[in-house]
């Protein structure tokens, strides 16, 4: 059996100053447009919908981020600042070159750790949580290993 993840999609309420966050994360935008209409609706289950969605990919083509913003039907539950053990959607995990400058480049787009430093998992891996724009949890992880 051959499968293979896609994507993952987040939904958000500005699309425009997500997509600026993961840009400069290092991700590219592949694509913008609407989804609409009786047939995207079957899709989901939630009828007649208008859903503006972006696509970024990473670098190597191989990872892609879905983000939608709701135009209707309207968002009903806002799960962005749950702590890291709630059920459901949980974070999104990316490997990164420079994890110190990859912080310093996000900062100003409002990346705040999650705890209070970054941790170093034996010689393999220096990891941290961030909350992105929106409160979006991301998890980001340098690898100590060549």
């Amino acid at each position: 059996m051959n499968i293979r993840m896609d994507n993952i999609g987040i939904v958000v309420e500005d699309l425009s100053t997500v997509i600026e966050f993961f840009t400069e994360l290092g991700l590219e935008l592949e694509g913008r447009a609407m989804a609409e209409g009786e047939w995207a609706g079957r899709v989901t289950g939630l009828g007649n919908q208008r859903v503006e969605v972006a696509m970024m990919k990473t670098p190597d083509g191989h990872g892609r981020l879905e983000l939608s913003h709701f135009l209707e039907p309207a968002v009903v539950a806002d799960n962005r600042r749950s702590p890291v053990n709630a059920l459901g959607y949980l974070r999104v995990m990316f490997e990164v070159e420079d994890l110190d400058g990859t912080l310093d480049r996000l900062s100003p787009y409002g990346a705040e750790l999650v705890s209070e430093e970054v941790v170093q998992y034996e010689n393999i891996y220096r990891l941290c949580y961030i909350r992105g724009p929106e409160g979006i949890l991301i998890g980001l992880a340098q690898s100590l290993q060549g």
